[in-house]
């Protein structure tokens, strides 16, 4: 995912360059909340819409917290559009969301 650049248009043409799609992060004590396995299909679900992907289950992330890279379509289609009043960029990085096992 680190070799991936932006939404992917040209990285994910490079071979050598990793590319399973898209998942969903989340910690252990959240995934086991949540009947969430690794690998397991996941759904997430926010005011403007929803997505499923692998979960990854991992200890590098907080567990308040699930991540799903802007790499693949979808995961900007969950997120707030609003614009930075100074820079007019997107608001894509954060959003309150539901998660469950698919």
């Amino acid at each position: 995912m680190l070799g991936q650049y932006q939404s992917g248009a040209q990285t994910r043409r490079v071979r050598a360059l990793p590319d399973d799609g898209a998942f969903v992060e989340l910690h252990p004590s959240l995934a086991g909340r949540l009947g969430v396995t690794d690998g397991a299909p996941t759904r997430i679900t926010t005011r403007r819409g929803s997505m499923t992907a692998p979960a990854r289950v991992v200890t590098t992330i907080r567990p308040d917290t699930v991540f799903v890279p802007f790499h693949w379509v979808g995961a900007n289609r969950l997120t707030n559009d609003a614009l930075d009043p100074s820079s007019r960029m997107p608001e894509f990085k954060v959003c309150a969301a539901a998660v469950e096992a698919s």
